[in-house]
């Protein structure tokens, strides 16, 4: 019979800077804290999942370098224990399962997406683990009935409002809106936002609509919204969803002064599969580089941790490196906050969090959101990325596409 070893074989574990793959580790012991994450490190969600895995390997370098976390005047090495769920959620369930009961992890680091993060965030509340979601922002997904899970992004309710005002005051004309969106959790939820905060100041969304996940062309749909002549096109999706509806568009002479695509244009990946297409296009960021926040952790600002990052990779962080390396400070820093790893009194720390970090504050609502701020709105210039808002961070002036 095969082994539950080699049905996992994608398990690795980090320990005092050494990877061992392949073997169940041993069980925790007072001098180690292990942190489990279950990633979507092969199939569609491979992208976003490997940012996750990059900026955490870089935490648990930093800390166990520096002796481990300090809990309760001891230092304590820190283990992660990570295995690939193949971007299926079902798989993610399992998986979670496994990390708890049979590796025995002391927290968890949850997936990329609000529907995954969900999924494991339920199996970790049946456990009791503190789980630390850093990838999933849909007000869904952090209700009162998961008390174990606390998110570092801020709530898509941000999004909305401030980008329409925005682009009504660069575009005094602007009124008719086409929203396209991805039929998943996120981005569900960004499409509904985006057509409900249009029509609330008097925009005419004539095409509203989701696309199935998985869906491989797009022409249909785009067809109907350039009959309708739009002013502002908005699509919603993951990575390689909106990178196909943006050649699609250019294929079909598709065209609207505004396209704005959530949330591609923030990632280097976008940008690299469009070239010049992706010029033009707009976007919403939970942050950016161009901040200058100062806080606890292993990067104790802004500049110290880009400046990591790009000597490590040669290229820019985006939102999701710095909301998954901020989700590892905030964990650290409410275990020595507890002084212990116990997980109800890491539980209680973590809902107690009110901290500044290199990615900006972070203190958790009720439902164990972090606190809505001004993000971002960044289009994409030449090929690099621009912040147009809000104007303490702007380093650049909104173009229209036509």
């Amino acid at each position: 019979m095969q082994s539950a070893n080699s049905r996992y074989s994608g398990i690795l574990i980090l320990a005092l800077g050494v990877a061992t793959i392949g073997m169940t580790p041993p069980a925790a012991t007072a001098a180690e804290i292990k942190i489990g994450a279950p990633l979507a490190l092969t199939g569609s969600l491979a992208d976003e999942a490997k940012k996750q895995e990059l900026v955490w390997k870089m935490w648990l370098a930093k800390v166990n370098s520096a002796g481990g976390i300090n809990v309760g005047g001891t230092k304590s090495k820190v283990q992660l224990v990570q295995y690939d769920y193949q971007s299926d959620g079902q798989r993610a369930a399992q998986l979670a399962e496994k990390l708890i009961a049979d590796d025995k992890v002391d927290f968890l680091l949850a997936p990329f997406g609000s529907g995954h993060t969900k999924i494991v965030a339920t199996i970790a509340e049946r456990y009791e683990i503190p789980i630390i979601a850093c990838a999933a922002s849909s007000e869904s997904v952090f209700d009162q009935t998961l008390k174990h899970l606390f998110g570092t992004l801020s709530p898509n309710a941000g999004l909305f409002s401030p980008m329409v005002k925005y682009f009504r005051e660069k575009m005094p004309q602007l009124k008719r809106v086409a929203v396209l969106g991805r039929d998943d959790v996120f981005p569900k939820s960004t499409a509904q936002g985006i057509a409900a905060a249009a029509r609330a100041a008097g925009l005419d969304v004539y095409y509203d609509q989701l696309y199935p996940v998985g869906t491989m062309d797009h022409s249909a749909a785009l067809s109907a919204i350039k009959a309708g002549n739009p002013d502002w096109v908005y699509v919603t999706g993951y990575t390689q969803d909106l990178i196909l509806a943006r050649k699609q568009m250019s294929d079909l002479g598709v065209k609207a002064p505004i396209i704005t695509m959530l949330a591609g244009p923030a990632y280097k990946e976008y940008i690299d599969g469009l070239g010049n297409l992706a010029n033009g296009v707009t976007s919403s960021s939970w942050w950016h580089q161009a901040t200058s926040y100062k806080g606890v952790g292993v990067w104790p600002t802004t500049e110290a941790f880009y400046e990591e990052f790009v000597a490590s990779e040669k290229s820019d962080p985006d939102y999701v490196h710095a909301s998954c390396a901020a989700a590892t400070v905030v964990l650290q820093d409410a275990i020595e906050r507890a002084g212990s790893v116990d997980k109800k009194k890491v539980r209680d720390a973590l809902a107690k969090t009110d901290i500044s970090t290199f990615y900006g504050p972070v203190k958790f609502s009720a439902n164990g959101m972090n606190l809505a701020r001004d993000l971002p709105l960044i289009q994409v210039q030449d090929k690099r990325i621009k912040v147009l808002a809000p104007a303490d961070i702007s380093n650049g002036d909104m173009i229209m596409i036509r």
